[in-house]
Order: C-alpha cells, then sequence, then structure tokens
C-alpha cells in the first residue's frame, strides 16, 4: 500500500488504522458505513437463543448479542468473480 501512495510503511499504517478506527466508532454507535464501491458495514442484532453443545448435547443459553456485518457491493463482487467467469 505505501507504494501506491508514494509513502512511507508507517504513513500507510497510520493512515489504515485512522480508517479502522473510523469503521470501528462508527459501528459502535450503531451507525451503517455505506463504502461506495467497496460495500456496506452495519451492526445486526442476534436474539437470545438456546443452543446445544455438539460435545455433550445438553443445552445451552446463547445471551443476545451485536454482530458486525458486511455486505460487499456490486463492483467487489463483480472483481471477485471475474476471474470464474
Amino acid at each position: 500500500m505505501s507504494r501506491s501512495l508514494g509513502g512511507t510503511k508507517q504513513e500507510s499504517e497510520r493512515a489504515l488504522e485512522a480508517v479502522l478506527d473510523t469503521l470501528s466508532g462508527a459501528l459502535q454507535k450503531g451507525e451503517k458505513l455505506d463504502w461506495r464501491g467497496f460495500g456496506v458495514f452495519k451492526v445486526r442484532e442476534s436474539k437470545a437463543r438456546q443452543a446445544r453443545n455438539p460435545r455433550t448435547g445438553e443445552l445451552v443459553a446463547v445471551p443476545a448479542k451485536k454482530v458486525a456485518t458486511f455486505k460487499p457491493g456490486k463492483e467487489l463482487s463483480a472483481l471477485l468473480n471475474k476471474e470464474s467467469e
């Protein structure tokens, strides 16, 4: 990344950290982040549920939680599937 931007490795790392901090902060606030041409990051809430421990077979309570999700945009999907066509 530093070569394509013409900067140092440290500058590239700081830029990437800034992007990731912004993304993490937006998701913590429950905001949806739409990155045009790349995809959409958002938070989804999963409900509390009962699951089964595969080793013992006993029921386990799984609490409700928030989960970060990503849906790739059309451009990224097209780029990823370009080779298979």
